[in-house]
């Protein structure tokens, strides 16, 4: 049985959030480790969505749960090399947020529907057709994978906010690491 391990999020900004991901050549023990960790991080955090730059690992590779009711059954998924084959021309506006942007959260437009192809931890190729928060969080996690934020789609003012925001946070967690 394998042992499951809390990884630590990053925090914007960190060159690696900002880069793109590499695909994953293979579905093998590694790629199940990381995903069970990011599975565990992600329901620990708490969110409803995690991309593997997040944890610093720089793959294509992302796990979501949109279940939120209580008692609902939780419905873990693992994607590894996603990308959107489809997309609706309607929009919807999301307040969207970001482990990696603890506490910040802005209106972001982003099509309603979108259809996604992807291998699964079975070595097969998925492809499903999300809409709502699934389809939200998706296309979110999908961006980590190409380097792109949520910030990125905000006004430069309201994005440099937030940025000094996170490095003012940064500052204040070394600090109380350090036992300053």
């Amino acid at each position: 049985m394998r042992l499951m391990t809390l990884r630590s999020i990053l925090i914007h900004p960190d060159p690696r959030l900002k880069t793109l991901c590499r695909p994953v050549a293979a579905v093998n023990d590694d790629i199940q480790q990381l995903a069970d960790d990011m599975l565990q991080t992600m329901y620990a955090a708490p969110g409803i969505g995690l991309a593997a730059p997040q944890v610093g690992v720089l793959s294509r590779l992302l796990v979501m749960d949109c279940v939120k009711d209580e008692g609902a059954t939780p419905d873990p998924m693992v994607l590894i090399n996603p990308e959107v084959v489809w997309s609706s021309e309607e929009m919807s506006v999301y307040e969207e947020g970001c482990l990696s942007i603890p506490d910040q959260f802005a209106d972001v437009e982003r099509p309603v529907e979108v259809r996604v192809r992807w291998t699964g931890l079975d070595g097969a190729e998925h492809t499903e057709q999300f809409d709502g928060l699934w389809a939200t969080c998706v296309q979110h996690e999908i961006d980590h994978l190409n380097g792109k934020l949520f910030i990125d789609y905000l006004k430069p003012l309201k994005r440099q906010m937030i940025t000094r925001r996170m490095v003012k946070l940064k500052r204040e967690r070394a600090r109380e690491g350090n036992g300053a």
